[in-house]
């Protein structure tokens, strides 16, 4: 196991396998920790919660960047595994304007295909940002509906 930091408060790291160790103030050790976002979307960088496996937050990080950078790279490295949310760059079709439907779009990961179910998961966030849940589980982000393409909002328009 490779130590990666120590604060007072408490220390964290990785061991070969890959799951997180964390080490509280007391010096309990807790195995498969799990960091969660609080606003994943609204304020990636605040309310960060440390989970057990047992589902109990064992801490909670006010401030990513009060961390020292080891942890704070080892804990941005696990939430982005764990926040996977393409942004969407371009709607490149649409199977059909009623749902469910299969969306085909460019992305900041590549092109894909998904399908809505229902108008209802397209939710409108702030600043003209939408978060679009398909039908498997993955969330896909439009940080701004207006840069969009001219083709891509006419399509999109068609659901909102």
């Amino acid at each position: 196991m490779t130590n990666f930091t120590f604060t007072p408060q408490f220390q964290l790291y990785r061991e070969a396998s890959g799951r997180l160790h964390f080490v509280d103030a007391h010096g309990q050790t807790h195995t498969g920790v799990v960091p969660v976002r609080a606003f994943p979307l609204a304020a990636p960088e605040e309310g960060i919660s440390l989970v057990s496996t047992q589902g109990h937050e064992l801490v909670w990080i006010e401030q990513l960047s009060e961390l020292p950078t080891a942890v704070r790279l080892l804990l941005h490295e696990e939430l982005t595994l764990r926040d996977f949310v393409p942004e969407v760059r371009r709607l490149v079709s649409v199977s059909s304007f009623g749902t469910p439907s299969t969306w085909t779009v460019e992305t900041d990961r590549g092109h894909t295909s998904f399908v809505l179910k229902g108008e209802e998961d397209i939710r409108r966030l702030q600043g003209g940002e939408l978060l679009i849940s398909a039908s498997e589980g993955v969330q896909y982000r439009i940080a701004d509906m207006a840069a969009l393409d001219k083709a891509s909002r006419r399509l999109l328009e068609r659901f909102l």
